[in-house]
């Protein structure tokens, strides 16, 4: 290629493997269901219609608030679809989201209703822009060991094919992962891909204990990872993939701005990364805006972005078959570039 640029006209085909449904909520879908059963959500929706919240506890009662507005399968299906639409509409062509079984339940709704609206909708999207998708059932640690338990015991007992991982979030500060680690064999016995949120809030340790007692072969962020040398090199040496959400972590204060953020850093010291949106609307990012601010604050290329979405490819919670897919999507963009 004869120039080496962060932007080009040929779409870059972007993967997403972190992302939280119900934290992917446009406000406008929000606000209209709430309309609909009479929920008043003026305190986390401002007037031009973007979430409000302040700090991490704020945003965490803003997520609840918002995500209490889907009661029924279709409204997950409505979720979904619309998500999936828009990643596909910024060029993705694989997203995995976190499905939270305890929210569904809070809701009032099984897990295998909650699943099959998702999974409805992700097929509608399907069909008009060729996205493929994915599920990872997550159960929350600072519900308890009991609880994470619970979700995998649920994933179990109805199991659908895109329902491919099994993770776990929430307070990383609550719960050691060795809490966690039968929940986590259980479904890796099953055969379901495993990760787990560490190294956002949580210091390089608690990627360190995700490691050791939970088998993960990805990390939801991970980032603090680079405050711990031996820790950088064990990641690169073992494959791990980090499932790096940049405008997240300024968003909630982990890294004050992007260029000090340290995914630049780790992707150069050859860990494996790839970029994420997590909650988007919450932290006003999509996907596409986080591969264009990396790629524009680090000086990424093309070619870099594209092995990020390799990354994400062979990564990703899926069966071969869609893997290859995949791939030679991925590739045709290689030759669009080098045409």
């Amino acid at each position: 290629m004869a120039e080496n640029k962060t932007t080009t006209r040929v779409s870059v085909p972007k993967v997403e493997l972190h992302c939280h449904i119900e934290g992917a909520a446009p406000p406008s879908l929000v606000k209209r269901l709430a309309e609909r059963d009479g929920i008043d959500v003026s305190r986390i929706i401002s007037p031009d219609g973007k979430y409000i919240w302040s700090d991490f506890t704020s945003f965490l009662k803003a997520y609840d608030l918002a995500s209490s507005v889907f009661r029924t399968p279709a409204d997950y299906g409505l979720l979904a679809e619309t998500y999936f639409r828009m990643l596909a509409a910024e060029g993705a062509i694989y997203g995995e989201v976190f499905i939270s079984p305890d929210h569904a339940r809070a809701g009032g709704l099984s897990y295998q209703s909650y699943v099959e609206g998702i999974a409805a909708g992700i097929e509608r999207a399907k069909i008009d822009t060729g996205i493929e998708g994915r599920m990872i059932a997550i159960g929350v640690r600072h519900f308890g060991a009991g609880s994470v338990e619970r979700v995998i015991k649920e994933v179990l007992a109805f199991q659908h094919p895109m329902v491919t991982g099994f993770g776990l979030a929430g307070d990383e500060r609550e719960g050691h992962p060795a809490n966690f680690a039968k929940a986590f064999r259980m479904a890796k016995e099953a055969g379901l891909g495993l990760t787990a949120h560490a190294g956002e809030f949580g210091g390089a340790e608690s990627v360190t204990a995700a490691l050791e007692f939970l088998g993960v072969s990805r990390l939801g962020h991970g980032v603090k990872a680079i405050e711990d040398k031996a820790l950088v090199r064990r990641l690169v040496e073992e494959g791990i993939v980090l499932e790096v959400c940049p405008g997240s972590n300024t968003a909630l204060g982990v890294y004050p701005v992007l260029r000090f953020h340290p995914v630049n850093l780790l992707r150069r010291q050859g860990v494996r990364i790839t970029l994420n949106s997590d909650d988007p609307p919450f932290f006003r990012t999509t996907l596409g805006k986080e591969y264009s601010s990396v790629a524009e604050t680090f000086g990424w290329s093309f070619e870099d972005q594209l092995d990020v979405t390799l990354t994400g490819i062979e990564a990703a919670f899926c069966d071969e078959a869609t893997r290859q897919r995949l791939r030679v999507r991925l590739d045709s963009a290689k030759e669009k570039l080098d045409a």
